[in-house]
């Protein structure tokens, strides 16, 4: 799998995914000016942190949006749905504000190929010339700006209506979404401090964890049991579902951890190596404790965390990984995690326009390159 290109949707799906993310990019717009003008009357000083969201969402793939709709849509759901289009836009922000706070988490100056919120507002701040620490400010602006979006994606949740409500399904795997997302955040931080001094036997194990619960659930699981469950979804169709997404959301997150040590910066964005930098205990990393020779461990983790990783550094550690099957390794989970999930979806009993769009989605998140 080589190829970032998304596999070919036949004409219905394609001209139905189109006017569903035309419809969720208009209702952020919508919804964002609304709030645009409730701070207005506070301070225009608040201006910035509404634009800096608003610039942030409007890039990105919209993949859980459309796992979203194609959940809807397979358990019933009419095309085009308001309630389907009012649930991408809450899932949108929701990771607005999951991905503002991971830059500040991981000091990641940029952010598809833009300079990250918290960074934008620490440049604001030396372009104005203001007092004290324009990093501080930053981080503090940032962090505002996060719990603001987190707060807007709320909002956005409870304008879909009865489908949402406290008690009901969907709200229930909304809530649990949220929670997984920052115990799993707090444990790849942890990882990343107390992980030198835990066992090698345990890191492949914990890098699993941080993988399901950090990134995998909401990216994928959640999402698409969102819109089945707006839709009425039974409890055995949510569990089929399950059964796709969690594994394809685990290939996912696998493959963004190779492309933060061996993606090309001019399409992920970010600088070569920047997992390295952030100290990330990948399950990459974990593989090369477990499978790397004392010396090339021992050179790894000499330069991982480091922020003045230099490009050598990150060509003698990708060298490394690779000698010693630590990426092989990786890739081979990948495999085995997508065949179980392309498996799961063609024996799960829904219709065939959704099956072949959900088939799209979950190539393409497997084969990118950035």
């Amino acid at each position: 799998m080589t190829t970032e290109s998304q596999p070919e949707l036949n004409a219905d799906a394609a001209s139905e995914q189109t006017l569903f993310v035309t419809a969720v990019n208009r209702r952020l717009d919508d919804f964002l000016d609304r709030q645009r003008h409730l701070v207005s009357g506070i301070s225009e000083d608040v201006a910035p942190l509404l634009e800096s969201i608003r610039t942030l969402v409007s890039g990105g793939k919209r993949m859980r949006a459309l796992l979203a709709y194609w959940g809807f849509r397979a358990a019933g759901g009419a095309a085009q749905a308001e309630e389907a289009v009012q649930a991408g836009v809450a899932l949108e922000l929701f990771q607005g504000a999951a991905l503002i706070h991971d830059d500040i988490i991981d000091r990641s100056a940029t952010r598809r190929g833009r300079p990250s919120v918290h960074q934008s507002f620490a440049d604001l701040h030396q372009q104005a010339g203001w007092m004290l620490d324009p990093e501080r400010f930053g981080h503090a602006a940032g962090i505002l700006t996060g719990d603001l979006c987190l707060s807007f994606s709320e909002e956005a949740f409870a304008e879909i209506g009865p489908a949402t409500t406290a008690g009901t399904v969907a709200r229930g795997i909304f809530n649990r979404m949220r929670a997984e997302v920052m115990a799993g955040q707090y444990l790849d931080i942890l990882e990343e401090v107390a992980g030198p001094q835990r066992t090698v036997e345990g890191a492949v194990e914990r890098a699993r964890t941080v993988i399901r619960f950090k990134s995998a659930k909401y990216s994928t699981e959640h999402p698409l049991a969102l819109g089945g469950a707006i839709a009425g979804a039974p409890q055995e169709l949510l569990e089929g579902f399950s059964r796709f997404s969690l594994p394809l959301g685990e290939a996912f997150q696998l493959r963004d951890d190779v492309l933060g040590v061996f993606g090309d910066p001019l399409t992920t964005g970010k600088p070569a190596g920047d997992d390295l930098r952030e100290g990330k205990r990948t399950l990459l990393v974990a593989f090369m404790r477990e499978l790397g020779s004392p010396e090339q461990v021992a050179s790894l983790e000499a330069v991982l965390g480091h922020a003045d990783l230099t490009d050598d550094d990150v060509a003698r550690v990708r060298a490394d990984m690779t000698a010693c099957g630590a990426l092989g390794a990786v890739e081979s989970e990948i495999a085995s995690l997508s065949t179980a999930s392309f498996t799961a979806l063609e024996e799960l009993a829904i219709p065939a326009l959704p099956r072949q769009a959900l088939r799209s989605l979950a190539e393409s998140a497997v084969q990118r390159t950035s």
